[in-house]
């Protein structure tokens, strides 16, 4: 692995916590739900976050940068674009048109499955997994899975958010996390 690059640690990304709203007892009582939707409107906020997210892999010859439905969509393709690399939807299932591949993977109550078409990533090439919140790391672990199965290679998992006291960074302790915000309650 390539150290990081001298740029991203100059990259001060607390300030955009001011843009980040907090709704309280959504989506049930009793949890502070952090809504990036006001984050991603103001236009320095959004080039900031882009910003520190591919400062962080510009030097790592990046291949593909694969974007978890839904809101891993949105940055996905702004961060490929930015290093150079291609964009690979992960999506839920029944919504690829060609040849898939799935895995299933558990939740706290029930299963959930996520989808790529299977030419989306060749053996050996080198992706970034992104998404807007680490939580427990469930969805992101089945999304490595996925990539695994395909050949590919785990050059780093990207956050906007990460929610530390749920320890999902536990889950994926062997590859580069990264997390812009990182919040503990």
């Amino acid at each position: 692995m390539n150290p990081q690059p001298e740029r991203a640690r100059t990259i001060d990304c607390e300030p955009l916590k001011l843009l980040v709203r907090e709704v309280p007892d959504f989506p049930k009582k009793g949890i502070l739900f952090y809504d990036i939707t006001t984050l991603l409107k103001d236009k320095v906020g959004f080039a900031t976050l882009i910003d520190a997210l591919s400062t962080h892999y510009m030097e790592r010859d990046i291949d593909l940068v694969l974007g978890i439905e839904a809101r891993g969509f949105i940055f996905g393709p702004a961060l490929a674009y930015r290093l150079n690399a291609g964009f690979v939807p992960v999506r839920k299932p029944r919504k690829l048109p060609a040849e898939t591949a799935k895995i299933t993977y558990q939740l706290e109550y029930g299963s959930d499955s996520l989808e790529m078409h299977k030419d989306a990533v060749r053996p050996g090439q080198r992706v970034i997994i992104v998404d807007d919140l680490l939580a427990t790391g469930g969805t992101c672990a089945a999304t490595v899975q996925l990539v695994k199965s395909l050949g590919g290679d785990i050059a780093g998992l990207a956050f906007v958010v990460e929610l530390d006291f749920l320890n999902g960074r536990e889950r994926l302790k062997e590859f580069d996390v990264f997390s812009l915000l990182h919040y503990d309650k």
